[in-house]
């Protein structure tokens, strides 16, 4: 074997190995870094005056959707972050929104009008 043929095989190794890594991180990497959504409804299945669920845990980057459920109207009042907040009060069922939660930490929210009700609701972002 000669020197180009040599050079030509390494360079051959070097591209296969490079693309099966590529496709590997492709696979892999972008399926498990993706954010999520997670779902909160406003209004009980059962027809309670409560986000459910109550208590959300998720990752910087994901998001909560809020989708109308039952005994309307609701919204959702960040405490302390009005850039979260969506006063706009949703009637028709299946209504929602999303947030995206950037920073870590805790985000305690309520429905305004339902408030006096028990109608709190908590983002925890880690």
């Amino acid at each position: 074997m000669n020197i180009n043929d040599q050079m030509g095989s390494s360079m051959l190794k070097k591209l296969v190995t490079a693309t099966i890594s590529l496709l590997l991180v492709l696979f892999f990497g972008v399926t498990s870094a993706q954010a999520k959504t997670v779902e909160v409804k406003l209004g009980t299945d059962a027809g309670m005056l409560a986000f459910e669920p109550s208590t959300v845990t998720i990752s910087t980057g994901d998001s909560v959707k809020f989708v109308n459920n039952k005994l309307a109207p609701h919204n959702a009042v960040f405490e302390g972050h009005d850039e979260l907040s969506h006063p706009d009060l949703a009637f028709a069922p299946g209504e929602s929104w999303e947030e995206t939660f950037s920073a870590a930490g805790t985000y305690n929210y309520y429905c305004e009008p339902h408030r006096g009700a028990g109608m709190v609701g908590k983002v925890v972002v880690n």
